[in-house]
């Protein structure tokens, strides 16, 4: 890069850029006669999952272990789906076991799995108990494994249904950047997300000749409940844009539209891969202007 080009990168200023513009996505029923389990949606990203699902023909369960589920189920409804909520800790076998029971009694079966749901308990490492650690590698990592293991076992006992879909069930996991950018501060959390990674692939590996696709969605920089109260100056606002080459927040939506498109028969070809929806967090932006 040119030392010109390498100034006009550092020195760009917000006023110089164009104008954020949100996507405009009508909801097309592609997911009509799809069953579909949101994990963790009460809320953020999960919540806004559950939605597009919805509007995209899907019926829906809202998994919650906490928050109000309410929204997330009128709003996933509105467009003539079913949906309810399910109260359950996917951390505990038994509940998981009992969650699925009764959705193949109320649905008949599953289609698609939203392995979304997720928790930070965040301290500096050498002051981590053990308490955190498990509690994060309990949900973020255990709670994938024990509802993927529930599909697939569904997936397999009643095989393609070519009205329905032409896979036999989809497993989407909600992952995270950092399954392959560390973080200090939350080791337990990027270890969880380290260990999606592998987990999904694997799975994939194993379960793709039953006609079954895994694969995660990675966000990076999404604007949920979790973390907008960080983003709330326009110092740290400056900061965040730092590490994203797109220049705007990510909104739950976002994801949303991703994992429809990933869960129709659009994407029935995509299995085992990651797909890192972060404005370009993953490109290094630090090395923007050639390091």
């Amino acid at each position: 890069m040119t030392q010109s080009m390498t100034q006009f990168v550092r020195d760009v200023q917000p006023d110089q850029l164009p104008d954020v513009v949100m996507p405009a996505c009508p909801a097309v029923k592609i997911l009509k006669g799809q069953k579909a389990l949101v994990t963790g949606a009460s809320s953020g990203i999960g919540k806004a999952i559950a939605i597009a699902l919805g509007e995209a023909g899907a019926d829906v369960v809202v998994n919650y272990r906490s928050g109000d589920p309410s929204e997330a189920v009128e709003k996933a409804s509105h467009c003539g789906s079913r949906c309810y909520a399910h109260q359950a800790d996917v951390s505990r076998e038994e509940e998981v076991q009992k969650m699925f029971a009764k959705m193949l009694r109320d649905f008949s079966t599953i289609d698609i799995l939203i392995n979304n749901a997720g928790l930070q308990k965040d301290a500096k490492f050498e002051e981590m108990t053990l308490e955190q650690w498990n509690a994060v590698i309990g949900v973020n990592l255990t709670g994938q494994f024990l509802c993927a293991r529930e599909a697939v076992k569904e997936f397999k006992r009643r095989g393609v249904n070519p009205k329905v879909s032409c896979s036999a069930g989809k497993i989407i996991c909600i992952s995270s950047v950092h399954d392959v950018i560390p973080w200090a501060g939350h080791v337990n959390y990027a270890a969880s997300k380290g260990g999606v990674m592998l987990m999904m692939k694997s799975i994939a590996q194993e379960v793709a000749p039953f006609r079954i696709r895994c694969l995660s969605i990675c966000p990076g920089a999404i604007r949920t409940p979790i973390n907008i109260d960080a983003w709330k100056t326009p110092e740290a606002y400056r900061e965040l844009m730092k590490l994203i080459p797109y220049k705007r927040i990510g909104e739950p939506e976002d994801i949303g539209q991703a994992a429809v498109w990933l869960a129709s028969d659009y994407a029935d070809y995509i299995t085992g891969t990651n797909l890192y929806i972060d404005g370009g967090m993953t490109l290094y932006p630090g090395f923007e202007a050639g390091g």
